[in-house]
Parts: structure tokens; C-alpha cells; sequence
């Protein structure tokens, strides 16, 4: 981020009244007041429930010159539209008006809030989603059927097992303007479209659910231990690499000092 968008930033928040009247705690969620640069992003503050594994932050997106809020579920982050605005009087309205029900709604599943088209495809109802097992190949059912999440562009996610400790997973979406299921699959945080999903009907998605979940999940975990292994090995590389140039920067200014305290004067 450019060093005059951070200046301009920071004196758009200087006496930001509902900065500073915002509550410590939101449902469970914990305030904390960020203030800084994040990529293309500078982040203002944030709202947190790790036990949850869930977080909101508002932001100032350089690129768009923008103030927006990103919403983060498990490993997949997303930003809601109802909160882009260029102007901090409209951010700090909709924040007002729209912040406690969105955090509360990332707590309290409202089946109210569903769109009827998501309703009419039956995704609630549908007897294989409520038989999926809590846990398969080391991921845990994180999002199910019964409680799919909004996300952006008419996108639910219906299915998501997950493993934190590795960073994979395997989600399923459903998008009700396109009316089609689809599947993703992270390595260690690295996202990756899976194809095998795509279908339109449910009773299609649980025959590819059957073939494919399993293998795709045993596939995500192995490929983030392996990456994990890898990175590390980088590290521990590059941090061997950087002891050895100290070490000779050591030794040549000791040996810079020791050819001067045996010189002699002429």
C-alpha cells in the first residue's frame, strides 16, 4: 500500500466517533483495533470469535478507494456488498445499522434469511446432508446442509469439512442464480476448483459426494502435510543461509579488527 493512502486513511479516521464508541464484545466476538496496512488493504478494526473460527474486519481497499467489510468462515473470506461505500459517513451508517445482525448471524443460524430459491431446492431437507458423517479423513463437518452460508453473487455454502490444523479442506457451494452445485478444495490455504462436483440436483450431487469426497479429502490433507514439510524445509534453509553470512560478517570484522591492533606506526 502507498504511503499517501495510509496518510489519507489515518486522518479520515482521526476523531471517528463510532470508532471510538464501538462495544468490546458483539455475541461473542472480540473488538480489536487494528489500524494498519495489509496488502492492498488497510485495516481498521476487526471483530473475532476464535473458538468459532470466525472474524469480520473493516477495511479501506486501495484499489477500489473504498471502505468495506470482509467476513472470514473457517478459510473462506468474502466481502459484503451492503457495507461498499466511498464515502466514511455512509460506512459508519451501515455499520450502525447492519454490523450486530451480521455478527449475530455468523452465531445464530436465521432460517428466515435463506432466499426462497434456496429453499425450494430443498438443500434443508435433503436426506443424505443430514446423514454426513461429523468427521471423515481428519477434517470436521464445519458447515452443513441444514445451516448454508451466504457468501457473494447468490453463492451458498452448503457443505464444508475441515481441517484447521493442516489448513484443507473441502467446501461445497451452491448458486442459486445459476442454479448449480460446485466444489473447491484447499491445500494448506492454497484453493483449488474441483470439477467432479459440478452437477444441478441434489440426488446428482450425493452420487459424486459418494465417488469423490473422501478421495478429495484424503487428497487435501496429504498435499498441506506435504506443504507444510516443504515449507519448512525452505525455512530452515533460508534460515541457515542467513547464520552463515552473520557468522562471516562476524568473522571478517574480527579480522578486520585484529590486522588493526597489530599494525604498526611508522
Amino acid at each position: 500500500m502507498h504511503q499517501e493512502t495510509i496518510e489519507k486513511v489515518e486522518a479520515s479516521l482521526e476523531g471517528w466517533q463510532l470508532l471510538e464508541s464501538l462495544p468490546p464484545e458483539i455475541a461473542g466476538f472480540h473488538f480489536s483495533l487494528l489500524r494498519a496496512p495489509h496488502e492492498d488493504m488497510y485495516d481498521i478494526f476487526s471483530y473475532e470469535n476464535p473458538a468459532l473460527h470466525r472474524r469480520v474486519t473493516a477495511y479501506f481497499h486501495e484499489e477500489t478507494q473504498e471502505y468495506k467489510l470482509r467476513v472470514r468462515i473457517g478459510f473462506i473470506e468474502f466481502c459484503r456488498i451492503e457495507f461498499i461505500t466511498a464515502s466514511l459517513g455512509a460506512f459508519s451508517q451501515a455499520l450502525e445499522e447492519h454490523l450486530a445482525a451480521l455478527i449475530d448471524g455468523m452465531v445464530t443460524f436465521h432460517p428466515e434469511s435463506l432466499s426462497s430459491l434456496v429453499l425450494k431446492k430443498g438443500i434443508r431437507e435433503w436426506p443424505y446432508g443430514k446423514q454426513l458423517p461429523e468427521t471423515l479423513e481428519g477434517h470436521e463437518l464445519f458447515i452443513r446442509p441444514q445451516q448454508p452460508v451466504k457468501i457473494t453473487n447468490g453463492s451458498y455454502i452448503i457443505i464444508d469439512y475441515v481441517d484447521f490444523e493442516q489448513e484443507s479442506d473441502v467446501t461445497i457451494y451452491y448458486n442459486m442464480y445459476r442454479d448449480e452445485f460446485w466444489g473447491e478444495v484447499r491445500a494448506h490455504s492454497i484453493p483449488d476448483v474441483s470439477y467432479v462436483f459440478d452437477c444441478h440436483e441434489l440426488d446428482e450431487l450425493q452420487k459424486k459426494l459418494e465417488e469423490h469426497l473422501v478421495p478429495r479429502l484424503h487428497e487435501a490433507r496429504n498435499l498441506a502435510v506435504t506443504l507444510e514439510k516443504k515449507n519448512a524445509e525452505i525455512k530452515a534453509e533460508s534460515d541457515a543461509i542467513v547464520t552463515a553470512i552473520a557468522e562471516r560478517e562476524q568473522q571478517a570484522a574480527e579480522a578486520s579488527e585484529a590486522s588493526k591492533g597489530g599494525s604498526t606506526a611508522p
